[in-house]
């Protein structure tokens, strides 16, 4: 998934929306709410150009749109606590980035628009009803990575010609995650290679590791 994609989706998104959004009364611009999982550090590589993209479009920042960020720091709490209050705050649209902070925001209204700019197979993971026809509030890229993941054990195979038992450090909080680890699982049996896989759920258990 590029990050081009990602501005096309999100600013076609904006050039969407109802007319009567765009007719507000002064003082009450049009809000997304941003949710980023990790940091602003993070995610600048990609907010700067949604941003650019959307003053193309007409919508300034601070001028004719407002964009309210959230950072949950990797803190997979946050999701559903960020949400409530882009909720509270009756944002127009809401962006989010990854599985689990979708369905977060997906839990919070079945009426906010919801954009993810990536998710790894947003019909398994129960956010849209199917890719041709999403359905509801959500739409976004997918980077259906649990379809590839038997070809990445094809590959690392042909690296590794006897690889017989392979290591797996997963974060099981990560719905995304846990999707593309059972395919990977999946795979790995019909290679007859045997599949070990370390959970983690908070940083300090990955270092440990």
């Amino acid at each position: 998934m590029r990050r081009r994609e990602f501005i096309t989706l999100l600013g076609g998104a904006a050039a969407a929306w109802p007319v009567a959004a765009r007719a507000q009364q002064a003082g009450k611009l049009p809000t997304i709410g941003f949710l980023g999982g990790a940091t602003p550090s993070v995610w600048s590589a990609w907010v700067t150009p949604f941003v650019r993209r959307l003053r193309e479009l007409g919508w300034v920042e601070g001028q004719t749109i407002t964009i309210e960020y959230r950072w949950a720091e990797g803190r997979i709490e946050r999701f559903a606590e960020i949400a409530a209050e882009f909720v509270r705050l009756d944002v127009d649209l809401i962006v989010a980035a990854g599985t689990g902070p979708v369905l977060a925001a997906k839990q919070a209204s079945s009426r906010v628009p919801v954009v993810f700019p990536i998710a790894i197979d947003p019909v398994a993971a129960g956010l849209v009803a199917s890719l041709a026809r999403p359905g509801g509030n959500i739409t976004g890229l997918s980077v259906l990575s649990p379809d590839l993941a038997g070809k990445r054990l094809e590959i690392l195979r042909e690296v590794i010609p006897h690889l017989g038992r392979l290591a797996i450090l997963a974060d099981a909080d990560n719905p995304g995650a846990v999707l593309e680890l059972r395919a990977v699982e999946e795979s790995a049996r019909t290679m007859g290679c045997i599949i070990t896989t370390l959970e983690i759920r908070q940083a300090q258990e990955s270092r440990s590791h």
